[in-house]
């Protein structure tokens, strides 16, 4: 004879809510490990040929993911910056959207030899708290060695056309900034809501901000940077895109970006600056000059430094909250 045993209707309950919870959260794990997966699957959809070079300097070796651009001529080379997320799956997209409009681009992993079990970003669990605190320490001397063989390396390619820039976003917007302070023959420097040197004096080329209307922190140090870029007698032209926050460079493009964001109309905002911003980029990287610098140097080490009002910062530096005053973008 068949028996039914009926099951306490608190242990029924109980493992119905763990399964709803579980259904619930285990979404919520799956959005935070794949955050990227939209920029990966763009990627990967590339027709462009991308390949990782290793690029060595003296004992150290830091690898670079490179994309070529589908033309005829020889093209200029840009060396792309990664956040400070390190090279993630957007760096690379930003990367081969770059090349998409007929650039070499250079994109070194910064944290190469420094992730976990001596790797690199992808060494790392998640684009999280452990790649940010990597990234926050590391030492700007080696990123500029890291990036000098980046840009030596651009120079010799055999398509390019011996025009040099650099462009770096949020973390990489002031590495951006201080490696056109540390080398002499880049043809411009592309920063994306970075602070900028203490030490201007010794920069050639000239520079474009791009800076987001909610960010403050970032903003706030533009007074004191345009002032010394001005007192030296440099170029920089910052602009604002209103209504933006930081980042908005990845966010803009974000497809999960409108549901993870609470303020009224920034993920608009985002969007809409990106669009603006990258068009800017790309028309200033092709109305750029060589630069006169046939060679790389050293900083000058003869020039008096005349340092900015602002002390340096990191972009995750805390910083004041006085408005931005610089050019707006409408």
């Amino acid at each position: 004879m068949l028996r039914t045993r009926l099951l306490p209707m608190t242990t029924t309950k109980s493992r119905a809510l763990r399964l709803l919870a579980a259904a619930l959260f285990l979404p919520c794990i799956a959005a935070s490990l794949n955050a990227q997966d939209w920029a990966k699957a763009r990627l990967d959809a590339s027709p462009r040929h991308h390949e990782y070079v290793p690029l060595k300097h003296g004992d150290r070796t830091v690898q670079a993911f490179v994309v070529y651009p589908e033309v005829k001529t020889k093209a200029p080379v840009i060396i792309l910056i990664h956040e400070i997320y390190g090279l993630s799956d957007w760096a690379k997209e930003m990367a081969d959207e770059l090349a998409g409009q007929g650039f070499i681009v250079v994109a070194p992993d910064l944290l190469t030899g420094f992730g976990p079990n001596g790797g690199g970003s992808d060494a790392f669990p998640s684009t999280g708290d452990d790649r940010t605190k990597a990234v926050s320490g590391l030492d700007p001397a080696v990123v500029n060695a890291d990036l000098d063989a980046a840009a030596d390396y651009g120079k010799k390619i055999p398509a390019a056309n011996g025009k040099i820039a650099v462009v770096g976003f949020c973390w990489g917007g002031g590495k951006s900034f201080a490696f056109a302070a540390h080398r002499k023959d880049l043809s411009a420097a592309f920063v994306f809501y970075g602070p900028g040197p203490a030490d201007v004096t010794t920069i050639t080329a000239p520079v474009y901000g791009f800076y987001a209307g909610n960010d403050a922190r970032i903003g706030a140090t533009i007074p004191a940077t345009t002032e010394a870029m001005k007192a030296a007698g440099k170029k920089y032209e910052p602009v604002t895109y209103e209504g933006a926050g930081h980042g908005f460079m990845r966010a803009g493009e974000d497809p999960t970006q409108p549901t993870g964001n609470t303020t009224p109309g920034m993920a608009e905002a985002n969007k809409k600056a990106r669009q603006e911003g990258f068009t800017r980029l790309v028309t200033l990287i092709r109305e750029m000059k060589s630069s006169p610098m046939a060679s790389n140097a050293s900083p000058n080490k003869t020039v008096v430094a005349k340092k900015s009002s602002a002390p340096a910062m990191s972009c995750h530096d805390e910083g004041s909250g006085t408005p931005t005053e610089m050019a707006t973008m409408k």
